[in-house]
């Protein structure tokens, strides 16, 4: 016997209403993405300046999605977000590809050896990727690194050191915003 809305209780009016609800593929995936890519972005349009100050914002949303939410992220994935980071950037094209891939591959080796992990772990973890990370790319973008530059490359240097808790939290918050239930149409 199929009983009407109005004969049915309140919890049984939530539970029907719960039906059909799944988390978008295609939504999901340009979170994702397409927070990466924003954050790449970002560093461009926020503020110009005659030294690096802003920490390479794509570099920690990547790692920041790594290690928030393992699994999300293939290991290839360094190559065509890394091209589209170069081209916002102005690093020397493939510098970014190299390094996001070798970043990830090295996550990869991280987790399979040392699959349990903390927040310390996880932030120590970003700080030794984002600190390689910008002294990597300053080397491969070909300026002769003299004392004066490496100075001028050290707030950037903390700063991306000491963002993951708030870049773990950001993604913590696209993430629910990523799995979002949608109703199914049919």
């Amino acid at each position: 016997m199929i009983r009407s809305d109005l004969q049915m209780g309140p919890r049984q009016r939530h539970s029907r209403r719960q039906i059909n609800r799944e988390h978008s593929p295609l939504f999901a995936a340009l979170i994702l993405y397409g927070s990466i890519i924003l954050a790449s972005w970002a560093p461009t349009f926020l503020v110009t300046a005659s030294m690096p100050l802003l920490p390479p914002m794509g570099f920690l949303l990547l790692v920041g999605w790594h290690l928030m939410r393992p699994g999300t992220l293939p290991a290839w994935i360094g190559f065509p977000l890394g091209a589209i980071d170069d081209l916002v950037s102005g690093q020397p094209f493939g510098s970014a590809i190299l390094l996001w891939s070798i970043a990830l591959l090295a996550f990869e080796w991280f987790e399979s050896r040392f699959p349990w992990r903390g927040f310390l772990q996880d932030w120590l973890a970003s700080a030794i990727a984002c600190g390689s990370y910008v002294l990597l790319a300053a080397f491969i973008s070909g300026a002769v690194l003299s004392l004066p530059i490496l100075a001028a490359i050290v707030p950037q240097l903390l700063l991306s050191m000491a963002l993951y808790p708030i870049v773990a939290a950001m993604v913590a918050a696209l993430d629910r915003i990523r799995l979002i239930r949608i109703k199914e149409i049919r």
